[in-house]
């Protein structure tokens, strides 16, 4: 075979509308392969794809950094309430300790019964007001020693074997807050 079976003759029509134009606008649409208008219109859309992800990012900064300062302002200001709110009940706490006192001294004396009674009746209504806020005595008696709930004060001999460990007295009452414990109960356990 031959070269010259192989040569066809093939013309090509260029149907691009820029093609039709004069000889020197095919140079300008050879050399720049679009429109000039074509080329400023994808240049403008490629910046502002770079703005927008630009703006994006620096929402997202933002709204991460406001997200972490609103956690972070919740979590002290739920500190700060917690803590004021400890400082007053253990305060309080002080007033039924000198309640417990009085009532303790007037049981030893029969002749003010009225005072005994009124004093009870502050120390009811007090313990109610406490109740209200959460705060709830820590029972004791016939209890095993506890280190989380109980704080040892004294030491007594035990009767028997089995009352080893036992809490045999209280010495000052104890009270939690929901499940915390807000003060021990000072207490005396027998030891055998």
């Amino acid at each position: 075979m031959s070269d010259k079976e192989h040569d066809v003759p093939v013309k090509v029509v260029d149907r691009r509308w820029w093609a039709n134009q004069g000889e020197a606008d095919r140079e300008d649409a050879r050399g720049a392969g679009k429109p000039a208008y074509v080329e400023q219109l994808e240049q403008q859309i490629v910046e502002k794809d770079k703005q927008i992800q630009e703006y994006l990012t620096k929402y997202r900064q933002a709204s991460a950094e406001f997200e972490d300062a609103r956690l972070r302002l919740r979590r002290e200001i739920s500190k700060d309430v917690e803590r004021a709110r400890r400082e007053v009940l253990a305060d309080i706490l002080e007033v039924v300790d000198n309640l417990d006192r009085a009532i303790t001294s007037a049981r030893g004396g029969s002749t003010h019964d009225a005072l005994l009674q009124g004093v009870e009746m502050v120390r009811r209504q007090f313990l109610a007001k406490l109740d209200a806020f959460g705060v709830k005595p820590i029972e004791v008696a016939n209890e095993r020693f506890d280190p989380t709930v109980h704080e040892a004060i004294s030491s007594v001999p035990a009767a028997s074997p089995e009352q080893d460990g036992l809490v045999v007295g209280t010495v000052r009452a104890g009270y939690r807050i929901g499940d915390d414990i807000l003060r021990p109960a000072a207490v005396a356990v027998a030891k055998a």
